[in-house]
């Protein structure tokens, strides 16, 4: 990756801790990145491989947040692996679906790799499904039935929140939020519907930050090899303190909140570029 002089590491710092602070909670990371690199004073998009690649870091928070959860799934797929049970215990069964539910998000992110690099990027793409996946989680939020742990997760809902995860390759929609929504639907609880959304990011978010690292060697990028790297440290660490609060927040309080701040966001950024304060790409 070839540094370039035109993204200080002001800027990348900056990058990096709203990265933290947005990559869980169900406001879009991704449209958080794009619409501040509009914003700052080099008005560069950091890319998508940025922000790949600093989603590493906010991984690796969670990772050491759910580091028990992840050894003991670990350990329940193993074992059935080996020992081929008739019945799947709830981590050996939770262990199959974190590797189904990824398939979806990994074969369209190949599949549609261009346009998501390209036009999918468009800051009125991102402003709108701010707004109506905000939307859709007011919604989800209010009449989902909010009863179901994740133990009971079976196939039929694995794969659909796989799915739902995978709408989050459009800036906008958020990973944590599309599958929070959809747990939601289903009627699963916030709690478990946040938790849900957090293990099964894992694998994705590590093999597409991995990907977009080597890709990316000794190509030109907007941000320099040494500011992604601080910007992905300052991810972890503020990626951590966020999955602590979130979570403890979910035990009291609806999404509104983050309703409408998507609501609000979505419809500055639109203002913004309604007067040519923003350019759209």
């Amino acid at each position: 990756m070839t540094i370039h002089n035109s993204a200080p590491w002001l800027e990348a710092a900056f990058l990096g801790v709203l990265q933290g602070l947005t990559e869980f909670l169900p406001v879009s990371s991704s449209a958080h990145l794009r619409i501040a690199g509009a914003l700052l004073p080099s008005g560069t998009d950091p890319g998508a491989a940025f922000t790949a690649i600093t989603q590493i870091g906010t991984e690796a928070a969670v990772l050491l947040y759910f580091r028990r959860d992840i050894w003991r799934i670990a350990l329940a797929w193993l074992t059935a692996v080996r020992q081929r049970p008739a019945t799947l215990s709830p981590d050996a069964r939770l262990g199959w679906l974190i590797i189904l539910g990824t398939l979806p998000i990994a074969i369209l992110g190949l599949a549609f790799k261009h346009q998501i690099e390209g036009g999918l990027r468009n800051l009125y793409i991102t402003a709108t499904m701010l707004i109506g996946f905000g939307l859709v989680l007011g919604l989800a939020d209010r009449i989902g039935a909010r009863r179901l742990p994740l133990e009971t997760l079976g196939w039929r809902h694995g794969v659909l929140l796989g799915f739902a995860q995978a709408l989050a390759l459009i800036p906008g929609v958020s990973r944590s939020g599309g599958t929070i929504s959809a747990a939601l639907l289903l009627g699963y609880t916030r709690e478990a519907a946040a938790r849900y959304s957090f293990l099964l990011a894992i694998p994705a978010v590590l093999a597409s930050g991995v990907f977009e690292l080597l890709d990316s060697y000794d190509k030109p990028n907007p941000i320099g090899g040494g500011p992604t790297l601080l910007a992905t440290v300052l991810a972890f660490g503020v990626g951590y303190a966020v999955i602590v609060g979130f979570l403890r927040l979910l035990q009291s309080r609806s999404f509104l909140p983050f309703v409408l701040y998507r609501i609000a966001a979505g419809t500055a950024v639109l203002l913004l570029l309604a007067n040519g304060m923003i350019a759209a790409r």
